[in-house]
């Protein structure tokens, strides 16, 4: 449940806020997609994704209390039988809101909040060593398969070979003059700082 806003509340009283998020998450949902200013959305989000999250359970009770909230039966209808399937894999986050600027009139910031439809890729876990894994996530029967190829891994008879590189001397070069005035200038540097 969020937490109740301190200040003003949306349009005057708690009815007439009431409405306009019923209204706004009745938008939302025919549209997938409405522009408005960035207080309202911040206020719409927990009303639209608690509405979703009856969606997804489907029941009539659900439907029930989403009719309670949204008078509209067509609304109600495009909710639990479009919206609600694309997001049963995903686990919260059904909106995004994306910050557009601010308005000409009143400067007021506008933002889009959307539906977020694209389907739920899940995350891909980095497995741990096999000592970890066996005490932490894997059961005792699956615990010694993971030791098991290490095991096979030292069993293996390594071949050696015998490998003689041979290379060429590097011939002596001459230092040119710059190179021998620079290396004077570094060793009396360094006799000048030790003393």
């Amino acid at each position: 449940m969020p937490t109740p806003t301190k200040g003003p509340r949306l349009g005057g009283g708690p009815a007439h806020e009431r409405l306009m998020l019923a209204n706004l998450a009745a938008a939302l949902f025919t549209h997938k997609s409405i522009k408005t200013t960035e207080t309202k959305a911040k206020r719409l989000r927990p009303v639209a994704e608690r509405l979703i999250t009856f969606a997804k359970k489907g029941d009539l009770h659900a439907r029930r209390r989403v009719l309670a909230t949204i008078g509209d039966k067509s609304v109600v209808h495009e909710l639990f039988t479009e919206i609600a399937p694309l997001v049963a894999e995903r686990d919260g986050g059904y909106t995004r809101i994306t910050k557009l600027g601010f308005r000409k009139g009143d400067n007021a910031s506008m933002v889009q909040i959307e539906l977020v439809l694209e389907p739920v890729t899940p995350k891909v876990r980095a497995k741990r060593t096999a000592s970890a894994s066996a005490t932490v996530e894997a059961p005792e029967a699956e615990a010694p398969e993971a030791e098991a190829p290490e095991a096979e891994a030292s069993d293996v008879p390594v071949e050696e070979t015998e490998t003689v590189e041979a290379s060429e001397p590097v011939a002596e070069e001459a230092p040119s003059e710059a190179a021998a005035e620079v290396e004077a200038d570094a060793a009396e540097k360094a006799d000048d700082s030790s003393k």
